[in-house]
């Protein structure tokens, strides 16, 4: 359901604007591959609930990823954002990027968690809140594909990714 949508950021007085083109679902305990796997914990208490937090971590020491806690209080389950196409805000986004290349596509959670500027200071921030909130501008996903999700090991034959099959942006591994 956020495929075509837009994320919003607001910085200072800037926006940066996104349609959302990629996702990866990680649910629950039973989901190997997901955080909440190994039970709750200080880093995985935001994907308990409630629904409608970011839940941001970091990986490999130097790249955020940015979910949305999409299940009730209680039971863990994170939607990762992992592509999207630039909109508004672009001059802005790309003095996020370390090359500071013009970026239109944001594929990979790295790239668009740099662009957007999102970090760990995100982490459990509401997400129908004015800092970081979703709009939506009837964008048409004609075809929305599947495939397991990227760079996992573990619970690799769950088809988890999905991604508007028309878009450009999308995470080319996988």
């Amino acid at each position: 359901q956020l495929l075509g949508r837009v994320l919003c950021r607001k910085k200072g007085n800037q926006i940066y604007k996104g349609i959302i083109t990629e996702t990866e679902a990680y649910c629950g305990p039973k989901d190997l591959a997901s955080h909440a796997s190994k039970g709750r914990t200080k880093r995985t208490e935001i994907m308990f609930g409630p629904p409608g937090r970011c839940y941001v971590y970091l990986i490999y020491g130097m790249y955020y990823c940015f979910n949305f806690v999409t299940e009730r209080k209680g039971r863990a389950a994170a939607l990762l954002l992992r592509g999207a196409e630039a909109l508004d805000g672009i001059g802005i986004m790309n003095q996020n990027s370390p090359d500071k290349k013009q970026i239109h596509l944001l594929n990979g959670p790295g790239k668009f968690c740099r662009s957007f500027g999102i970090d760990l200071a995100h982490n459990g921030l509401d997400l129908t809140g004015d800092d970081i909130y979703l709009e939506d501008h009837s964008y048409t996903v004609a075809e929305i594909g599947t495939s397991s999700r990227v760079g996992i090991s573990k619970a690799k034959d769950l088809r988890w990714r999905f991604y508007d099959a028309g878009s450009d942006s999308l995470s080319r591994t996988g």
